[in-house]
């Protein structure tokens, strides 16, 4: 007797809600590959390609490239947060500035 197709698949793809926007929708199709690609290299039915990108990812310099990115990232975090601190830094020297003209007698009508 043949199995029904829709017998198996609750097993490895249970029902979900709809994904509410693009990025959850991409979340939920990259699980789904995930928990069938497991499946296939259970069963011992994964694609080469399959098995070599799961080998690939436990390399050392997988592993390596991975941390370089995390740091690039931080990084980049710190840079845009010391950017938005000089931004601020300037808006407050600005209006010192104003303040400081307005209490000489300089007023230009902008500082309240």
């Amino acid at each position: 007797m043949k199995k029904n197709r829709q017998s198996e698949q609750p097993d490895i793809f249970p029902p979900e809600e709809p994904a509410l926007t693009p990025e959850a929708r991409e979340n939920q199709l990259i699980s789904m590959a995930e928990r069938l690609a497991e499946k296939q290299l259970r069963e011992g039915t994964a694609s080469s390609q399959i098995i070599v990108h799961y080998l690939r990812l436990a390399t050392v310099k997988e592993q390596l490239e991975r941390e370089k990115i995390k740091y690039e990232t931080e990084l980049l975090k710190a840079k845009k947060d010391s950017v938005e601190s000089a931004i601020r830094s300037e808006e407050v020297y600005a209006n010192a500035i104003k303040a400081f003209q307005a209490y000489r007698g300089e007023d230009d009508g902008e500082y309240c």
